[in-house]
């Protein structure tokens, strides 16, 4: 039988082995990737792009592993992200087109989706697969719908916005996440799973 202090030792020692790795702490951590569920509906705006221009809705992507980006990838995300946040002027379809849902490749003004499908275009000249290129719709804190392009990477989905310079992790940006294209399918659309976990909450400042 061992004496007190020793039982008190051997308590503490199984304790530190057995305990989680977030022991101590109740918040979860934001998840790196976004879980996609089931194929939902595209976008109009999208649908019509398609119907323009189908053969940029009908690349299809086997199961593949997330590419690790290197440090010259990610230079290139990120002058490819801020050089067309600053040559393409914002305004909106109705401004422009006189209607909404107008997707169209920008030459020197445009709306979000416009400045989304240019930089997947660039991106994909780059060397960038389609697979890891997915146009995204959120809901911004003002409640308004928002286009952005999600980035694949084994280091998580990171975000371009025609909103920010900075290219961030998805759960690092203000935004509620609805629907992304499918990896697998340029042309369908899934659900975002978890697009209000961790997203939110230290957005708001």
């Amino acid at each position: 039988m061992m004496n007190g202090s020793r039982a008190i030792k051997a308590l503490l020692i199984a304790v530190a082995v057995m305990a989680p790795a977030d022991f101590g702490y109740g918040a979860p951590k934001p998840l790196n990737s976004m879980i996609t569920g089931s194929v939902t509906s595209q976008p109009i705006g999208h649908y019509e792009f398609c119907k323009a221009n189908p053969a940029e809705c009908a690349v299809r992507s086997r199961a593949a592993s997330v590419p690790k980006v290197t440090d010259h990838g990610w230079s290139v995300i990120s002058e490819i992200n801020a050089t067309v946040n600053h040559s393409i002027t914002p305004m909106t379809d109705l401004e422009i087109y006189g209607r909404d849902e107008v997707w169209v490749y920008p030459t020197d003004v445009g709306d979000c989706e416009d400045f989304v499908l240019l930089k997947r275009r660039k991106l994909m000249s780059a060397g960038f697969s389609a697979a890891d290129l997915l146009i995204t719709v959120v809901r911004k804190p003002d409640g308004e719908g928002h286009a952005v392009l999600t980035v694949r990477t084994q280091s998580g989905d990171f975000i371009l916005d025609n909103l920010n310079d900075q290219v961030k992790l998805w759960s690092e940006t203000r935004y509620t996440y609805l629907k992304r294209q499918a990896s697998y399918d340029t042309g369908r659309w899934v659900t975002i799973e978890n697009g209000n976990a961790d997203v939110l909450v230290g957005a708001l400042r």
